[in-house]
């Protein structure tokens, strides 16, 4: 019975609603953040300040870079598992920067691999990524794919981890579950990421950039379902043995660039004003989860369609 979790990247968009959900169920909840400057610290505050009114003395938080190993050490509770969420993100930043993602993403499991196994904690949930697919032809993506042609640094930590998971399952029987995530939107969302930006250019009568000719597409995923996704992979692998999995966790349903921006443009009330430029390197052309993996393991079944959580997200940032 799980009745304590680490959660790392605790103050970011994804794993600030998880903790949320975990909290709702009783489970006791370790965040750990370094606060990374890709983005303002207070937006992470803020996101903090919701889970510590609904935690109480069941959340507790630890600022905190899990690359630098020594100072997990910090942390001496025991916990029953780890959902590993944190990591430096972003496709386009990481071609400037590949050092900087090697040691967030591939230091920092490491360091927490290490650190669970000096605690004997045997049970991992993994946050990887879609971009693992590259600019893979056949849809939908599925876990059984070869992705050995990353286009992106991020791309190529987040397939590192997925190697570093599975020798920790192999060698000290850490049972994980790595889940690729496909495009994360929703309340809270980073200020860097495409829809929250174009409805901040969008309310402000700024012209948006569109890269390409609109038909690139993208799973989008609620992050509502993609945190349900992340409980029921948790679930699983506290329930079972000897498990190593590699598991889609999107929304089975791409959406146009150019819908994506309509869709957006007809929430705000607005004329489309838009900048038409060239596809910028590291960019895929589509992502298509299959889902029927994770539909069979943990019952994953997405709930919000593109209409319905745009127009969340349009409510939640009118409250900004």
């Amino acid at each position: 019975m799980i009745k304590r979790v680490l959660v790392t990247g605790a103050a970011g968009f994804i794993a600030s609603h998880l903790i949320e959900l975990l909290l709702s169920k009783g489970i006791s909840v370790i965040g750990v953040d370094n606060f990374d400057p890709f983005y303002d610290r207070k937006l992470k505050e803020q996101n903090l300040a919701v889970l510590r009114k609904a935690g109480g003395v069941k959340f507790s938080f630890y600022e905190l870079d899990i690359e630098q190993k020594e100072s997990l050490e910090r942390i001496t509770e025991s916990f029953d598992a780890v959902l590993h969420i944190a990591g430096k993100a972003g496709v386009r930043p990481s071609i400037d920067n590949p050092p900087g993602y090697i040691g967030s993403n591939i230091t920092g499991t490491q360091n927490i691999l290490d650190f669970m196994k000096e605690k004997s904690c045997k049970k991992l949930v993994f946050a990887s990524s879609s971009s693992i697919y590259g600019n893979t032809k056949k849809v939908p993506f599925s876990e059984d794919f070869q992705v050995d042609h990353p286009i992106s640094p991020y791309a190529f930590t987040k397939k590192a981890n997925e190697l570093q998971i599975h020798t920790y399952h192999h060698l000290f029987d850490i049972d994980s579950v790595c889940l690729r995530f496909f495009t994360v939107y929703g309340p809270r969302q980073r200020p860097d990421l495409a829809i929250r930006k174009f409805f901040t250019l969008i309310m402000k009568d700024k012209a948006i950039d569109m890269y390409g000719d609109g038909t690139t597409g993208r799973d989008y995923t609620f992050v509502s379902d993609i945190v349900a996704g992340i409980f029921g992979a948790l679930n699983y692998v506290n329930d079972n043995a000897n498990v190593y999995e590699i598991v889609n966790i999107g929304n089975n349903s791409p959406v146009m660039l150019h819908k994506m921006i309509h869709t957006i443009y007809k929430a705000c009330n607005k004329t489309p004003n838009i900048n038409k430029l060239p596809m910028q390197a590291g960019d895929v052309e589509i992502t298509y989860a299959d889902t029927s993996k994770a539909e069979r393991l943990f019952g994953y079944k997405p709930k919000v369609s593109f209409k319905e959580g745009i127009n969340e997200f349009k409510n939640w940032l009118n409250t900004q």
